[in-house]
């Protein structure tokens, strides 16, 4: 229904890495009082089926390979929007400001005449994808600082932070970067030794997350499987060796009257270990 009354506003909202239950308490209460939601590919169903169903929800997209919009279509859309609804939430994985392209958004929506505009920040997947896995981006003693990049740059190409970020000792996180591993493992050999540790997330904080736990030797080797096609973060640095806290589960499989689980060791890739079936794994 189109609301000719009302004045045209935006609210930027970060759902999170992909757990519908990880979005900001006030974000999900802007969901509730939007006048039309425009959302991105990777928001779960179940958090748009919290939204009032007479809320239009448009579909604004865009993966890899796969772009149901241009970023420039967007942006036309959201202005559009809050001239015909009223109140826009363009909601957003993880962290509009992070590699979301918010800001890009705030300032189009301002040169058309939008001048109420504000940002509920979510919680980023280069800090909840390392984490869901087990993985603390910082840890005394072993790393006081984090690289967050992007992988690609807007030409397509690596990003040149890469090779900063390799000769640092500190842990870095790439986002986007999954189908360019092999180029970044290259680099990061360079630098750093093959045992530095190496993780691969998928699907973060979904019930089909993936973690691949490795070491760089390894991804050059091509010791790797890993569906390019899923969204992905990279995760570099000491930082991973921590991560056994959580028996990090690569794969389970039930024989008999035991669980047989393949879980981590950094430098030796995987072991295996049997568990009875009374215990239960987190």
């Amino acid at each position: 229904m189109v609301m000719r009354n009302k004045v045209p506003r935006l609210t930027l909202v970060g759902a999170g890495p992909g757990d519908p239950d990880l979005i900001t308490r006030k974000g999900w209460k802007a969901l509730q009082m939007a006048d039309v939601v425009l959302y991105d590919a990777l928001i779960h169903p179940e958090l748009l089926a919290e939204i009032p169903g007479f809320i239009p929800k448009i579909y604004v997209g865009k993966r890899s390979g796969d772009h149901s919009m241009s970023q420039d279509e967007i942006n036309k859309e959201i202005v559009q929007a809050a001239h015909r609804y009223g109140h826009v939430v363009r909601l957003k994985g993880g962290d509009s400001f992070v590699f979301g392209r918010g800001m890009e958004e705030i300032e189009h929506a301002q040169k058309h005449g939008i001048s109420d505009i504000e940002v509920i920040p979510g919680i980023s997947s280069a800090i909840a994808g390392p984490a869901s896995a087990g993985i603390p981006v910082t840890c005394r003693g072993l790393s006081q600082g984090v690289w967050v990049l992007t992988a690609t740059s807007k030409e397509g190409k690596l990003s040149a932070s890469i090779i900063s970020a390799a000769q640092s000792e500190a842990t870095v996180v790439l986002l986007m970067g999954i189908k360019k591993l092999a180029e970044i493992s290259a680099v990061f050999g360079k630098y750093r030794s093959p045992d530095t540790p190496l993780a691969v997330i998928q699907n973060a904080t979904m019930e089909n997350q993936k973690n691949w736990i490795g070491n760089l030797g390894q991804a050059l080797a091509g010791d790797l499987n890993i569906d390019e096609q899923a969204p992905g973060i990279i995760v570099i640095g000491e930082v991973i060796t921590k991560a056994a806290w959580k028996k990090t589960i690569l794969n389970m499989q039930k024989d008999g009257n035991e669980i047989k689980v393949q879980s981590v060791n950094y430098k030796r890739f995987f072991f295996s270990i049997a568990y009875p079936t009374n215990i239960s794994i987190g």
